[in-house]
């Protein structure tokens, strides 16, 4: 069992995924611009993101938070309330943040280090591998693998990322 109640046997990456059907998606959407999670402290949440995987701020006003998190994409942390567009911000349950393979040893040593309950790296069919957290909101974190098989060792590890040091102890 996961954090959050999730059985590991009803991931969607337990289901065989062939590679041709990923590749035909690529053309209509290249993933998520935003993704917004409903917070208590918004400012508090933030920090969080911030202390684990180093995403900078990229805005702050009133109720909400916004966060860098990917090339294309970004996080929203905002209170509880009606925005513009009938929004209401929302409460989520799980998602899911691509991370390089050679980065998911560096996150759990983060995560333990900062004392933050975890499970995994879990390894599942194909090779792939998930670690799975809760933030300070309740929301389950999944940090998975899957799509950056390919290139575990291009960047610099997530302790030099969010610590500022290369510390692989």
């Amino acid at each position: 069992m996961l954090p959050g109640g999730f059985a590991t046997s009803h991931r969607v990456s337990d289901a065989p995924v062939e590679q041709a059907a990923i590749e035909r998606t690529r053309g209509l959407t290249r993933g998520f611009c935003e993704l917004t999670l409903e917070a208590r402290d918004p400012a508090a949440l933030a920090g969080f993101y911030t202390h684990v995987f180093g995403w900078p701020e990229l805005s702050r006003r009133g109720d909400r938070v916004w966060l860098e998190c990917g090339e294309r994409s970004r996080l929203g942390l905002w209170s509880k309330g009606s925005k513009e567009f009938g929004d209401e911000g929302g409460r989520h349950v799980h998602f899911a943040l691509s991370v390089r393979p050679g980065q998911l040893d560096q996150l759990v040593r983060t995560l333990a280090r900062r004392g933050i309950a975890h499970e995994g790296p879990v390894e599942h069919d194909g090779g792939d591998r998930s670690v799975y957290f809760e933030d300070p909101e309740g929301n389950v974190v999944e940090a998975w693998d899957f799509f950056e098989r390919d290139h575990a060792q291009e960047e610099a590890p997530v302790d030099a990322l969010v610590d500022g040091s290369t510390d692989r102890a």
